[in-house]
């Protein structure tokens, strides 16, 4: 997502997640793109992958968006040897009472930020196939419901290869949207050197005066919203085009699903809502469609072999697939 994120104040719902970008920007230079598809995904009742290289604050925007939004928020550094339990809870003997009791796991949480997701073997990763799309954990035979509003906001380094272990497709296809943290401009990094010289702490978010300038009853209000954008025939014929499209494409192995094309329309909502319109545009699908399709495409092997690229194959389609007047 390459669009700089833009809200229209006209309402208060949409003005008070207006104010996101500015305590974000407290603490993380640059990176409007990612924040919008934070807010994007939160709108949306979604998950995000966010990849970038290390270092590039992938951690410290997560955790200055919950600051910012009133929201209770747990990380999970993900490693080898990390087990389902340990991330949505375990039943446990109490010796006191001399009963079995659930102690739930960080994903009983609002916000929760999956670090380094990649790091942990598949048996953990599909610990949270049922707590991305169900939103509950079952244990013991009790289903517990989670948090509301719930976002996953799993992070991976796609340089590194020793040590990780690809994401299972099922699990990749749950997320909303794939999100790249790109490396900053000259500019954008010369001033995270000025804000660390005059001693700027990311452990310390209050410190730089990162308030909490919106909540649940804001995104309730929010979402209700979004649910209220139109959607023209012909743009909703057009989001079904573009992702049949990645589907006949010789060096697409397997391309969007049904559920991305229901995922890009909502993503097309929730960002027309942002821009302050009533209706889906087919550029706000054209702006979406990358962030909310480039993970749910496999490329054949001889495509990767030279070089071709998720986005690349997006571009080709929006190039080529007729836009709606």
């Amino acid at each position: 997502m390459t669009e700089p994120l833009t809200f229209e104040p006209a309402d208060p719902a949409r003005e008070a997640l207006g104010r996101l970008r500015t305590e974000v920007a407290k603490a993380v230079v640059g990176q409007d793109g990612v924040v919008a598809g934070l807010v994007i995904a939160l709108l949306c009742r979604g998950h995000v992958l966010l990849e970038g290289p290390p270092g590039v604050a992938k951690t410290l925007l997560v955790r200055t968006l919950a600051a910012s939004l009133k929201l209770d928020m747990k990380r999970v550094q993900f490693t080898p040897d990390l087990m389902p339990g340990d991330v949505t809870g375990s039943v446990i003997y109490d010796p006191r009472t001399t009963e079995f009791q659930f102690r739930p796991g960080p994903v009983f949480t609002n916000l929760l930020l999956a670090d380094e997701i990649n790091r942990t073997p598949p048996k953990t990763q599909s610990s949270l196939l049922e707590v991305m799309e169900e939103r509950q954990v079952s244990a013991d035979g009790v289903t517990r419901p989670l948090p509301d509003p719930f976002l996953v906001a799993a992070t991976q380094n796609p340089v590194e290869h020793e040590g990780t272990y690809p994401l299972p497709e099922a699990q990749v296809d749950r997320f909303l949207l794939k999100l790249t943290v790109p490396l900053p401009t000259r500019d954008e990094e010369l001033g995270v050197l000025r804000a660390h010289h005059g001693g700027f702490d990311p452990r310390d978010l209050k410190a730089v005066g990162v308030q909490a300038v919106a909540g649940a009853a804001e995104l309730a209000a929010a979402r209700e919203a979004v649910g209220r954008i139109t959607v023209a025939d012909g743009v909703m014929a057009y989001i079904v085009d573009v992702c049949r499209a990645t589907r006949a494409m010789p060096s697409v192995e397997l391309g969007a699903s049904p559920r991305g094309a229901t995922s890009l329309l909502a993503t097309s909502k929730a960002w027309a809502w942002l821009a302050g319109r009533d209706h889906v545009t087919p550029d706000d699908v054209k702006i979406m469609a990358r962030p909310t399709l480039r993970h749910r495409l496999r490329l054949t092997p001889e495509a990767e072999l030279e070089g071709v690229t998720a986005d690349a194959v997006l571009d080709s389609v929006l190039a080529t697939v007729p836009t709606p007047r």
